[in-house]
């Protein structure tokens, strides 16, 4: 089990960080295309965990976690996840010939979905992604996105963006075995969503402990108040156990190891609720500004919320680990 970044990660970290800090826009509903470009051509974010006979880059399902981590800072949208959860599904589930097709598409750039069914809702990226495959009973289709009625799903957060996928599969070509598809989506979208929520609440820590030290009260930073900085204290605590079980539960998955089911559901459990709380004292701490559109607050509050529902509600992955 490893907990620290090697050096060749933490570069990666470092990369991603820094074009996202140019870059990135946490204000636009959509993803920016021309920065998914770039962050494909120029890091390789959307190649990062597919095999290089596929195209890839052939590193592993961590370091695609270590970059997703720093778009959830960056708070803004992206079809990562979407089509890290695709790929991998596709890895788990597909036969050769798809593999071979598909895989090369999503490691260029090109946005993947992964629905649930013929009929699915809460697709990520579903209504406008170019690959597009359903996991069903009967088995894993690849469905052509122009056959499908695809809708966009208003919701809370709407850089996470969720859509209705209704897709004919007698007109589908079936490409592999659904169960097992579907098995790796949720477990790479447990830890994938922990990593998210990881790099949002370190953004929401670094904001409130930057506004603590620049907000005057009773002529002195309110940073400097001893009670603020045990709030803040205890905030970086939780903040450090969750990228603790982030970065082990992405280890184990990565690796496939035999706890990394359980450990999938610690991290998206503590993961969420540490976010959530973060979020909320972020809230707190920033006081009348940080319920007003202007401050990015909402956004991180917004996020949290999408977070914590997505691949499962933090008590329904205790509820596995209790099993």
């Amino acid at each position: 089990m490893e907990f620290a970044l090697s050096e060749e990660q933490q570069e990666l970290a470092a990369t991603v960080r820094g074009l996202l800090a140019r870059r990135a826009d946490p204000r636009v509903a959509s993803f920016d295309e021309a920065l998914w470009q770039t962050l494909c051509e120029q890091i390789g974010v959307a190649a990062l965990g597919i095999p290089e006979e596929y195209g890839g880059a052939g590193f592993t399902l961590f370091e695609s976690l270590v970059a997703l981590e720093e778009i959830g800072r960056s708070l803004a949208p992206s079809p990562l996840l979407a089509s890290l959860v695709t790929s991998e599904a596709l890895l788990a589930g597909a036969g050769e010939d798809a593999r071979q097709r598909l895989l090369p598409r999503l490691a260029a750039g090109e946005v993947g979905a992964l629905a649930d069914g013929a009929d699915a809702s809460d697709v990520l990226d579903g209504d406008h992604a170019t690959v597009l495959v359903v996991a069903t009973d009967d088995g894993l289709f690849e469905v052509a996105p122009e056959t499908a009625d695809r809708a966009w799903t208003p919701s809370m957060d709407q850089t996470i963006r969720l859509a209705t996928v209704r897709s004919d599969l007698t007109a589908a070509t079936r490409i592999g075995e659904g169960r097992a598809a579907r098995d790796r989506a949720g477990l790479v979208g447990a830890v994938a969503t922990a990593a998210l929520a990881v790099g949002g609440a370190a953004r929401a820590l670094e904001m409130t402990v930057a506004y603590s030290k620049e907000r005057v009260q009773f002529g002195r930073p309110i940073g400097s108040f001893q009670a603020l900085k045990h709030r803040m204290a205890d905030l970086h605590v939780r903040l450090e156990m969750a990228r603790s079980a982030s970065w082990a539960a992405s280890y184990a998955v990565a690796l496939g190891t035999d706890d990394a089911g359980q450990l999938a559901h610690v991290a998206k459990a503590y993961c969420s609720e540490a976010f959530a709380h973060i979020a909320g004292e972020t809230v707190q701490l920033h006081g009348g500004i940080a319920i007003t559109w202007e401050h990015d607050a909402h956004l991180v509050f917004k996020r949290a919320h999408a977070l914590g529902q997505l691949f499962g509600a933090p008590h329904t992955h205790r509820a596995a680990v209790a099993l």
